[in-house]
């Protein structure tokens, strides 16, 4: 708050205690001071009189609205005679009286189709109907200007966040039946997503496949995180000159998050140098130098909450040296090589063991491998895993690390479906104190991620349009760059 508004929070006009946590809502532990004085009931009288009249507008039902009913349906189907609690989650508190940014739980969202709109504290309830379910969404309503919530609770009131939406506009927007959260009660006989077991891997499983909402929100992601790799092409030079360059790149692709989505879909890792080779390298506090590569992962998240997740790696001054152009193009024969295997039908692991015979084969023919390939592939072996100690592949959508709770034999160990989105990541990393490499080797990180489509006969690369090859690079840099 700026001085001006803080003046306004003087004891005589102080906000009082916000009332308690309704039945099943979490309560939010806060360490707020200078809360004792009421405000004066003269004051409360003013404030609460001459407001003009709200016009409600009833909304069309939003696009995903029918998707998230039939994904309801399919759950149903699982559950038959149980009541199932989905619940959107919580503010989480930061620092004292400030939260982290609200997104609600992924489950919650996908069988809702509310995304970064969503009300905290919101709960989906499937209470069973013949031989299904009826689905009704409890939230907290915006409250009349007839009470003291709308100017005297900061954690709610609109005055402090802004107004909340009515019971009749969220039915209409999602095509659910509302109440508002004080009617909702929680049973004993509960099969609650916070505490089954069973419904978090049912809905994980289901996410496995995409249906056609959600592989047209991952091709608008996409798009425009290669917005936001351009944008950071085109900001290279002032990225060059400050001392923490990471955090100019960081910032230059958030502007874009924020422009064309919701926020970024997880932090983003802008690791110049050395710094490439710490895989989750999200502190960005260093300098981009020419000369150096810079490793960027990032992903923008739309507002309704799926997210890309794209990797490029890029010669900070537009051209590979001879021994990064070789590491680059070994990492992208993997990935290649991973594309190549991708259809209906094979297991998902066998994605990640085509990118790794390239890694084993390409590190035993520069002589970083104790013996051959072929040995190092062998499970008791694995050597050439420690210049690649990740998977190649994870699921992708409504989260980054999408459908986690899915069972072994269904994820890493299941087949392949169309409608399925995954990433291919294969990379290669050289830390700078690693004496089983070569010297020029030394602190070189290399990253290339695509996002990809299992379609009918085999694979789309969605990500297709961002420059791969190290040629592409190159001149990728070079045409933003006079731009």
């Amino acid at each position: 708050m700026n001085d001006e508004t803080e003046r306004l929070a003087e004891p005589d006009l102080e906000a009082p205690e916000a009332t308690g946590p309704v039945e099943g809502q979490a309560e939010q532990p806060r360490a707020t001071a200078n809360r004792a004085a009421p405000w004066p009931e003269s004051f409360a009288a003013y404030i609460g009189s001459g407001w003009a009249d709200r016009a409600l507008v009833t909304p069309p039902q939003r696009d995903q609205a029918p998707y998230a009913a039939e994904r309801r349906r399919r759950l149903s189907g699982l559950f038959p005679g149980q009541r199932l609690v989905v619940r959107a989650g919580s503010r989480k508190v930061r620092s004292n009286d400030t939260d982290y940014p609200f997104r609600a739980d992924s489950a919650f969202s996908w069988l809702t189709g509310w995304g970064a709109d969503a009300e905290p504290d919101a709960v989906l309830v499937l209470d069973p109907a013949g031989d299904g379910h009826t689905a009704t969404l409890y939230f907290r309503p915006a409250a009349g200007r007839d009470s003291d919530e709308f100017y005297a609770n900061p954690e709610i009131g609109e005055f402090w966040i802004g107004p909340r939406p009515t019971l009749d506009h969220v039915a209409a927007d999602l095509g659910i039946a509302t109440q508002p959260l004080t009617e909702f009660r929680s049973q004993d006989d509960d099969v609650d997503a916070d505490t089954s077991d069973e419904l978090a891997r049912a809905l994980s499983e289901f996410r496995l496949v995409k249906d056609d909402y959600e592989i047209a929100q991952m091709r608008l992601a996409i798009e425009a995180t290669a917005q936001g790799f351009d944008d950071i092409i085109a900001d290279l030079p002032r990225i060059q000159r400050h001392e923490r360059g990471e955090r100019v790149v960081e910032g230059v692709f958030y502007t874009r998050a924020r422009m064309d989505g919701n926020a970024v879909g997880y932090d983003t890792i802008a690791a110049s140098g050395p710094h490439a080779c710490i895989l989750h390298w999200t502190r960005n506090d260093g300098p981009v130098v020419p000369g150096d590569l810079i490793l960027i992962d990032a992903g923008v998240e739309l507002p309704s909450l799926y997210t890309a997740d794209i990797t490029r790696t890029l010669p900070v001054d537009g051209r590979f040296t001879p021994t990064q152009r070789m590491v680059y193009e070994a990492v992208r024969e993997a990935a290649d090589a991973a594309f190549a295997v991708v259809r209906p039908g094979i297991r998902f692991l066998d994605v990640h063991e085509a990118a790794m015979a390239v890694i084993a084969r390409k590190t035993a023919e520069w002589g970083l491998l104790p013996g051959t390939a072929e040995e190092a592939l062998q499970q008791e072996n694995q050597q050439h895993r420690r210049y690649m100690v990740h998977g190649t592949s994870h699921h992708l959508g409504i989260d980054v690390h999408d459908c986690a709770k899915a069972r072994r034999e269904l994820y890493r160990e299941g087949l392949l479906k169309p409608g399925m989105v995954f990433t291919i990541e294969p990379g290669l990393y050289f830390q700078p104190d690693d004496l089983t490499v070569p010297e020029e080797f030394r602190g070189i990180g290399v990253r290339i991620e695509d996002d990809v489509l299992v379609t009918e006969n085999g694979v789309e690369n969605l990500s297709a349009a961002i420059p791969r090859t190290a040629d592409e690079v190159e001149a990728w840099i070079a045409r933003l760059s006079r731009a």
